[in-house]
């Protein structure tokens, strides 16, 4: 990895979205570059499509590290264990520092309420809103630490072929390898931390990272693709997005989530995003 000076709120106030700051920081940090891959990770920002759960920098920075992943394992299944892994972390580490993994206990708005956002979003252009840019700051440097950890690992330990639902749904969407690898990290409410559902928001992502490679450039923070798939999501089970309200439960290890996947577990769920 290289270390770069933390001009975090530099990227922050350019790249406009917390999602896209961490997806990009971390790539940078890992030597690359995912133009397309980042901006599509815009409407992530604010808890998923503005719902309030996990802070956009936590989806941003988990997009990044399954792309490192796949770059770094041969093997995708030690891959995919090693992304789940990186994003356990990532959350673990973001809560420490912030005392909730969600958007909205963090920051304090309601993003489904128009005034709330229309408050922030005046905030955040006139820089007034500091918060947010000093825990991106504070947070940047740990983040891709506590990345770089988890990538390290592998498959020890592991009595079966790691899956993830969220790369069930990118298989069914017709993604690649390395998007398929990329959204692994999120299984189980990132990491497997049970909040927000991991294979929704990978497949809002697939859809706009379509979206973005059609139209270099543009962002997808507003792209109607991503509200239609949380539509499709709400039609099929209801609007609980949390992932252990939606399984009853956590999930205590990779192989719990795997089996949990292998025996059709959030199968009708994977389908309906796939074919979104």
């Amino acid at each position: 990895m290289k270390t770069e000076t933390n001009d975090t709120r530099k990227v922050f106030s350019k790249m406009g979205s917390c999602s896209r700051t961490f997806c990009y920081l971390l790539n940078r940090e890992f030597g690359c570059t995912m133009e397309a891959e980042e901006r599509a990770a815009d409407p992530l920002a604010g808890g998923i499509v503005m719902r309030g759960h996990q802070c956009g920098m936590l989806w941003g920075s988990t997009l990044a590290s399954g792309a490192e992943s796949y770059r770094s394992h041969g093997d995708r299944g030690r891959a995919t264990a090693a992304a789940i892994v990186a994003a356990g972390n990532l959350a673990a580490s973001y809560a420490r520092r912030a005392g909730s993994v969600n958007c909205r206990d963090v920051c304090g708005h309601d993003f489904t309420r128009r005034i709330e956002l229309l408050k922030f979003m005046v905030k955040f252009i006139l820089h007034i809103n500091r918060h947010c840019f000093e825990l991106a700051e504070a947070w940047a440097p740990e983040a891709m630490h506590v990345a770089a950890e988890g990538l390290a690992g592998g498959r020890e330990g592991l009595s079966r072929e790691p899956l993830s639902c969220a790369s069930e749904v990118a298989k069914k969407m017709g993604a690649g390898d390395r998007e398929t690898v990329m959204v692994a990290g999120l299984a189980g409410g990132i990491g497997l931390g049970g909040h927000g559902c991991g294979a929704l928001a990978a497949a809002i992502w697939l859809k706009c990272l379509r979206w973005c490679r059609e139209n270099p450039g543009k962002s997808a923070y507003n792209h109607p693709e991503a509200s239609r798939v949380l539509r499709v999501f709400i039609d099929t089970v209801g609007d609980e997005l949390r992932c252990e309200k939606l399984v009853g439960r956590r999930f205590m290890s990779i192989d719990d989530h795997t089996e949990y996947i292998q025996k059709g577990g959030c199968a009708n769920l994977i389908e309906a995003l796939a074919r979104s």
